[in-house]
């Protein structure tokens, strides 16, 4: 006797808190999981049981959670600052990337003294154009002391990319290191990317669980 398959319904999706409405949003059968995806220059807070993913190359996502509010969130910055001398007023940019996740964090009733903190990315992945990824790190790490706010994990450099997901609910942060052939697709989309902005034309390894 054969059965017919029944698609199981998605759970119920707890609203997104006020400005976060408009993510990329799906259901993840096999983990249970709303996943949120954000791109390069995006960020996202949320006080639900979300998991938060994106993918890294010289580029840097802190991950950020209050266990006692249970306020969390992400980012995705490409640059230290605004190359061509702006006010960097872009999340693709790290001091205004950094003060909105933060900030927003702070917002919806995190407290700044029990935050965790975590850096990932920062790979060198694109040749020819330095070592971005270093100056990404180096930028978030001298941010995170000046706020005298310590990391608590970081998984940073080497030559790879990272595609990474954050479990907002529990804190946890997985994080697998991307084959040399997705390391190209990675580089190719930030060259593209880092591209554009300097023209002003636009605005596999382990997996670790931390």
């Amino acid at each position: 006797m054969r059965f017919a398959a029944h698609a199981t319904k998605p759970p119920h999706r707890d609203a997104a808190l006020p400005g976060f409405e408009n993510v990329n949003t799906y259901y993840e059968g096999v983990t249970g999981f709303w996943v949120v995806q954000i791109l390069p220059g995006e960020f996202y807070v949320t006080k639900s049981n979300e998991m938060i993913t994106t993918v890294l190359g010289s580029c840097v996502s802190t991950c950020i959670r209050d266990p006692e509010s249970g306020v969390a969130g992400m980012n995705h910055f490409m640059l230290p600052e605004d190359p061509s001398g702006g006010n960097g007023a872009s999340a693709r940019y790290g001091v205004f990337a950094m003060e909105q996740l933060v900030n927003g964090i702070l917002r919806f009733g995190g407290r700044r003294a029990s935050l965790e903190i975590k850096i990932f990315g920062g790979g060198r992945v694109i040749p020819g154009m330095g070592d971005v990824g270093r100056s990404n790190v180096d930028f978030v790490r001298e941010f995170l002391e000046a706020e005298k706010m310590p990391i608590l994990v970081q998984d940073v450099g080497l030559t790879v990319a990272r595609r990474v997901r954050f479990e907002a609910a529990t804190g946890k942060v997985r994080v697998l290191h991307l084959p040399m052939s997705e390391n190209r697709n990675v580089a190719e989309r930030e060259v593209a990317l880092a591209s554009k902005i300097q023209s002003g034309a636009s605005r596999g390894g382990d997996i670790e669980l931390f």
